[in-house]
C-alpha cells in the first residue's frame, strides 16, 4: 500500500483558507452593516411613535429618541439588524458564520489576562479624569442613566448597555472588520488600529477626551482579540466594562 511504502509518502490534505472579504470589500460591507444597525435602531423610535401618534418628523423622533426606556429599546433592535447584515456578507463568501468571526470561547487565563488589562486602562483614565477635574463618564451618559432608574427603565438599559450594544458593535468591528482587514495589506497591527478608529467615531456623542479612551480600549480589545482567537473574549470584556460603569452610574452614583 501507498500508506506503507516510503517512496509514496500519503497525501495530506491541507485545509484551504477561509475565504475572506480583503480591505475594500470589507470596508463596504461594513458600511452596509452600520447602515442596517442604524435602521434597526431607529425603526424602533419610529414605531414608538407611530404607536403614540405622533407625526412622523424629526421632532417626534428626537423628542421620543432622548426617553431612557425607548433609547434602550433602539439600541436592542440594533442587534438582530447588525448580525442579520453580518451574517448576509458571510454568506456570499460561502464562510462559516463562526470561523469567519472567531466566535470562540476563550480559556480563563485569557480572560483573566484580558480584564486585568481593561482594568488597568480604564483605572489610568479614572485618575487623569481626577486629576483633570473632569468626569469620569460623560455628563450626558449619567443623566440617561439616572432618568432610566427613576422612571423603571434600569433593567431595560441594563440589557441594552451591557449585552446588545457590546454584541454588536463587537460583531462589526473587532469581528467582521478585523478578519477582513488583517488579511489585506493592513495585516494584524493595521487592522486593530483601523477597527479601533471606526469603533471610535461610532462613539462621536462623546468629546475628544472620552473619544481618545475609547479609542485606547479599542486597542487593548483588537489585541485581545488578536491574542486569544477569540470574539467571544472581546464581546465578554466590553460587557464588563459598560455593566460595570452602568451600575456605578446607576446605583451608586460614581
Amino acid at each position: 500500500m501507498d500508506s506503507l511504502n516510503p517512496d509514496h509518502p500519503p497525501l495530506v490534505m491541507t485545509p484551504a483558507p477561509p475565504r475572506v472579504w480583503k480591505f475594500w470589500g470589507t470596508a463596504l460591507w461594513g458600511l452596509f452593516i452600520f447602515a442596517a444597525m442604524f435602521v434597526g435602531q431607529i425603526g424602533a423610535i419610529l414605531l414608538l411613535v407611530a404607536l403614540r401618534g405622533l407625526p412622523i418628523d424629526m421632532a417626534s423622533i428626537q423628542s421620543v429618541g432622548q426617553e431612557p426606556r425607548a433609547l434602550a429599546l433602539s439600541v436592542i433592535t440594533g442587534l438582530p439588524a447588525t448580525l442579520a447584515a453580518v451574517w448576509l456578507a458571510i454568506r456570499f463568501k460561502k464562510a462559516s458564520f463562526v470561523d469567519y468571526l472567531a466566535l470562540y470561547w476563550p480559556s480563563w487565563k485569557q480572560l483573566l489576562f484580558g480584564t486585568v488589562g481593561l482594568v488597568l486602562i480604564v483605572l489610568a483614565w479614572e485618575v487623569t479624569s481626577r486629576s483633570l477635574g473632569r468626569e469620569a463618564t460623560p455628563g450626558f451618559m449619567t443623566d440617561l442613566l439616572k432618568s432610566g432608574r427613576d422612571t423603571g427603565a434600569a433593567l431595560l438599559l441594563l440589557v441594552a448597555f451591557s449585552v446588545a450594544a457590546p454584541m454588536s458593535e463587537e460583531v462589526l468591528a473587532r469581528g467582521f472588520l478585523f478578519r477582513g482587514w488583517s488579511a489585506s495589506f493592513l495585516r494584524v497591527s493595521g487592522a486593530i488600529l483601523l477597527s479601533s478608529l471606526v469603533w471610535t467615531i461610532v462613539h462621536l456623542q462623546y468629546d475628544l477626551y472620552f473619544l481618545a479612551e475609547v479609542f485606547t480600549i479599542g486597542l487593548w480589545f483588537g489585541y485581545m482579540r488578536h491574542r486569544a482567537g477569540s470574539l467571544w473574549l472581546t464581546i465578554i470584556l466590553h460587557a464588563l466594562n459598560n455593566m460595570t460603569a452602568v451600575v456605578l452610574t446607576m446605583w451608586l452614583g460614581g
